[in-house]
């Protein structure tokens, strides 16, 4: 799982410093960008630009933490990717959103400017997002169709490939049964099974995931992953 999410962040990186080659702004739409962990060779690449790097622009766009601080989580981040740049003399901007709704985001919070290159990301993160099965006017078409107002350059993602986001019962279990078997019998070839960082990512990333799909319905189901 970790080696699927590095060759995703590596082929996005690389699209995304293709598209802004010429650039003398790069704006980040980053949808889901948690700890920015993505951003920092990208960084790099853009400081080695033949003639200087662009100005880079960063729109972090998460779920808010609880308390009093909702954006704290997103402010950290900020910090992070504004020492690393200053470490590589990439001029920045960040802009925060944490919401709990994305589908509420307006065109005019992301502060477009003209003559930007726009880059849209979201690895892994969509399918979080309800469906036309709890909601006719569903939040994820809603994001969607903001995308396609923004009009950006490149508009890259990372999709769970599953078929388990059936809305009836049985046929969910079954794909579900069917996609982590194949999971776990990677494991078995590549890892012993008292290995505890496996063990650890078992029990809390795949655990809580597998109790979602099988457990929920309707709007309390927020695993929804999509075939390609």
């Amino acid at each position: 799982m970790f080696i699927f999410r590095r060759v995703s962040i590596s082929f996005a990186n690389k699209m995304i410093f293709h598209t802004a080659c010429n650039a003398t702004t790069l704006h980040i739409i980053d949808f889901g960008i948690l700890y920015g962990f993505q951003w920092p060779i990208l960084i790099q690449h853009l400081s080695a630009m033949p003639g200087g790097p662009p100005k880079l622009r960063i729109t972090g766009i998460d779920l808010p933490q609880p308390g009093f601080r909702p954006a704290e989580g997103l402010e950290e981040t900020e910090r992070r990717l504004a020492r690393y740049c200053e470490r590589f003399n990439v001029p920045f901007e960040y802009n925060a959103i944490a919401t709990q709704n994305w589908e509420t985001i307006r065109i005019e919070e992301l502060q477009l400017a003209s003559g930007e290159v726009v880059a849209v990301n979201c690895l892994f993160r969509f399918e979080n997002l309800s469906d036309e099965t709890v909601d006719v006017d569903c939040p994820r078409d809603a994001v969607l169709s903001l995308i396609r107002e923004m009009n950006p350059d490149i508009f890259v993602q990372a999709v769970t490939n599953g078929s388990y986001s059936s809305p009836f019962f049985v046929t969910r279990f079954q794909e579900a049964l069917l996609h982590y078997s194949a999971l776990f019998d990677m494991f078995d070839a590549t890892l012993p099974r008292d290995n505890q960082q496996r063990l650890h990512f078992e029990q809390e990333h795949y655990r809580r995931e597998a109790m979602n799909v099988i457990a929920c319905e309707g709007a309390e189901r927020v695993e929804r992953p999509e075939t390609y």
